[in-house]
């Protein structure tokens, strides 16, 4: 059950289908949850840590396309999931899945997807959808699970085209906590779970813009105490908690949007000179404080495999000794810091190897810096975990 370039008669069991705002159908064979659900269409070249993407809430109101053929053959479990708060919708992956053959396996992944509420489509050729994403962008879409076969394609193309997509969307509101917590979970080991935090000082306040657990616990890792405060936190509430340093986390949605909120709390954040590291969102988001903007990219950076080299900048921005090397990382992330609206003040410290786009920033004479990609990783390589030990040691 191949991509089609129109809206083919419904193939032989065929239990689900993605339907494209264009009036696309691509059929195939659903799992997990039934019904349907709509989102934008990405795709994500990780070969492992499907369990992670999925919990990823910088995949919400997303459909990942999954370029590695086998999803889910080491199964799912509990330890595995990022976040249980709102993230991707439902997956496409071209092999059925298969028995899980992994010690660490407590369910299969079909199971844990209709227990989360995530609807997946097998049987597709992704390659097909990856190149048309490549070629002409993200598509709205609908994917739905039907075990009998019986979609509605006029509703779902109607329901496709109605969706006003993530440009413009706040969605950081959505999936951020409610309330101030006191993150206790130190870093996983094999054998021995997840370790339990025992720093009172540096004290770091961490914004949950969608933030996934691995963050805390490399901040954990790195020498901090964490409290994460929501999305909407106001500069005076995170000032009463006392932190040696803020953290702007990742997140879903149009920065520029989460950013109505968020940039004036960061703004005063930086007048009173609070050491600052943002990542994804919030590095978008420090950006736009100072003063910079950002756009929608035309197809995204997902996967765990973005090589960003570290560049030159003036003497004193603490990356001049390091400068050229190139880190293989992990990334997820629709939308850009524009590196022509950087202002003066702003010195660009890393840059996308793939397509030259931004990829950190340092702002002059403050102790702020932000990366685009995903220094906790969860999937993805570890050559990044120093950013933490960099915000934390410097904090004293």
């Amino acid at each position: 059950m191949a991509l089609s370039a129109s809206s083919p008669a419904q193939p032989k069991g065929a239990t689900g289908c993605i339907v494209l705002a264009d009036g696309t159908v691509i059929w195939g064979r659903g799992f997990g949850a039934e019904g349907s659900a709509v989102g934008e269409v990405c795709f994500n070249t990780a070969m492992t840590g499907y369990q992670e993407v999925m919990t990823d809430p910088s995949y919400a109101a997303q459909i990942v396309t999954f370029t590695f053929p086998h999803i889910g053959n080491v199964g799912a479990n509990p330890e595995d999931v990022e976040s249980r708060v709102e993230s991707a919708v439902g997956c496409v992956v071209r092999e059925d899945v298969t028995e899980p053959s992994n010690f660490r396996s407590l369910e299969r992944f079909t199971e844990w997807m209709e227990a989360a509420g995530k609807i997946g489509l097998s049987g597709v050729d992704t390659r097909a959808l990856t190149r048309r994403i490549r070629m002409t962008g993200a598509p709205n879409a609908v994917i739905a699970h039907d075990p009998d076969g019986k979609f509605d394609i006029p509703a779902l193309v109607g329901r496709a085209r109605e969706w006003a997509g993530l440009e413009g969307m706040d969605l950081a509101s959505r999936v951020s906590r409610e309330k101030r917590e006191e993150w206790t979970g130190g870093h996983w080991r094999l054998g021995f779970g997840y370790g339990e935090a025992t720093s009172e000082k540096p004290h770091v306040v961490a914004v949950d813009y969608g933030s996934k657990d691995n963050i805390f616990r490399n901040l954990v890792r790195a020498g901090a105490k964490v409290t994460v405060v929501p999305a909407k936190a106001t500069f005076e509430e995170i000032m009463e908690l006392a932190p040696d340093g803020v953290f702007l986390s990742n997140g879903p949605g149009d920065p520029a949007a989460t950013g109505e909120y968020a940039v004036p709390v960061i703004r005063q954040l930086l007048e009173a000179d609070v050491p600052i590291f943002g990542i994804c969102l919030g590095h978008q988001m420090l950006a736009i404080a100072a003063g910079a903007k950002t756009v929608k990219m035309h197809q995204g950076h997902r996967g765990a495999n973005h090589p960003v080299q570290r560049v030159a900048f003036e003497e004193g921005g603490g990356w001049g000794e390091t400068s050229g090397l190139v880190e293989i990382t992990s990334m997820n992330h629709g939308f850009a810091v524009d590196a022509a609206t950087l202002p003066p003040e702003v010195e660009q410290t890393h840059v996308s190897l793939f397509d030259g786009t931004n990829c950190g920033i340092a702002i002059k004479g403050k102790r702020a810096f932000g990366v685009q990609y995903h220094p906790e990783a969860s999937p993805g390589p570890q050559d990044s975990f120093y950013l933490f030990e960099k915000f934390v040691g410097g904090l004293g």
